[in-house]
């Protein structure tokens, strides 16, 4: 469900067709299922194929290597629609390779790229990506895993933590330390998931049950050197790259999360009756409704023209930070509003807005915490 229709100076009929099917595959494919997933703290290994039979794992990735590219929009538009599943821990699993090919793809050897991004963009492999530690989230310069050059190989030690597919993930993508202390130290490699050494522990969450995050334990693990991603002490700058567009693309998902919860509340509001009339005759419920559309507006409009701004080749470092932190502020007041209004049955398990409300917070963590955007913007800006 659209407020209103989208702004045909950006979206074209091709993007409006392609919005119809990925909206189409999250209503069929993952909302029936979505409850039974979260649940069972998984979801079946098939969608991946699905999801890549679908056309929808490929978008923004290089024709040579099975995927399709596509304009910002494209992008937008796939992870705004998938919020049509009712599940972020669904989403975020099925979509790790979203925040874990493109350094890949960007950098990786010829012979990498040839070998991994296909099983991948098929949904036959799982990719994640390991850069979080205990010690160091936000401050990737800090971080202490140590990958020592021994002969033709690196050998790794230290842990990562909070990682999205970390448990089944078939390659990834780490960041490791390979030179001396801050950012011209760090590097990216590529890590086999079946590298001996490597040990990973399921982790338990708030919400996004269905996604499996793992902790995972590198000792003495042996990465061949040619499985280095692009230029040793180059990592950095590779990470910080891959960070912006993580970051547009969780403000598109939370867009889209904040609309689902608009939608389920409007059409609540349209059938429950108190005091003899429904609810979206009270007055008060109205103004709820319209403070969520009007938010969830606003923030579609900047999203709109951050694309625009990419697809002119500009990197508008600030306003994706700005942008992240608007729309998940608007999707943590939608599914505060979605669950208020639906009273006692927006808090029973299996309400498609609890579920929601319970997801908001990690999006306002993960991918760069709300008061490190903050930050970065304003360093970007000189304030």
């Amino acid at each position: 469900m659209k407020l209103q229709p989208s702004n045909p100076r950006y979206y074209s009929a091709d993007h409006e067709s392609f919005r119809a099917s990925v909206r189409r595959f999250f209503e069929t494919e993952v909302a029936p299922h979505a409850d039974a997933w979260d649940e069972a703290g998984s979801f079946p290994r098939e969608l991946y194929r699905k999801a890549a039979a679908a056309g929808l794992l490929q978008p923004g990735f290089p024709e040579a290597y099975g995927g399709v590219p596509c304009d910002a929009f494209y992008r937008m538009i796939l992870f705004e629609e998938r919020a049509w599943g009712g599940s972020g821990g669904i989403a975020s699993g099925l979509f790790s390779h979203t925040i874990a090919a493109p350094p890949i793809a960007a950098a990786g050897s010829e012979a990498m790229k040839a070998r991994v991004l296909p099983p991948i963009l098929s949904g036959e492999k799982i990719c994640a990506l390991a850069i979080t530690e205990p010690a160091a989230g936000s401050d990737v310069a800090q971080l202490a895993t140590s990958a020592r050059r021994d002969g033709g190989y690196y050998v790794v030690n230290g842990t990562k933590l909070y990682i999205t597919s970390g448990m089944r993930a078939d390659y990834l993508t780490v960041a490791v330390r390979t030179g001396g202390p801050g950012a011209g130290g760090v590097s990216l490699l590529l890590v086999e998931g079946d590298t001996p050494g490597l040990t990973r522990t399921p982790l338990k969450k708030m919400g996004w049950w269905a996604s499996d995050t793992a902790q995972l334990f590198f000792d003495d693990c042996r990465v061949p050197v040619e499985n280095l991603i692009g230029e040793a002490g180059k990592g950095f700058a590779a990470i910080t790259k891959n960070f912006n567009h993580e970051r547009l693309a969780l403000a598109a998902a939370a867009c889209g999360y904040a609309q689902v919860c608009y939608h389920d509340a409007l059409e609540w509001a349209r059938v429950r009756r108190t005091f003899g009339k429904r609810l979206a005759d009270h007055q008060v419920v109205r103004h709820q409704l319209i403070d969520m559309a009007t938010r969830i507006e606003a923030t579609r409009a900047l999203l709109d023209d951050l694309a625009s701004r990419l697809d002119d080749g500009a990197t508008p470092v600030a306003q994706i930070a700005m942008a992240k932190n608007l729309a998940t502020r608007t999707f943590q007041f939608c599914a505060d509003r979605a669950v208020q209004l639906l009273g006692g049955m927006g808090y029973m398990r299996g309400s498609r807005v609890e579920r929601l409300y319970r997801e908001v917070k990690v999006m306002m963590i993960g991918g760069g915490a709300e008061e490190i955007m903050k930050d970065l913007a304003a360093r970007q800006l000189e304030i």
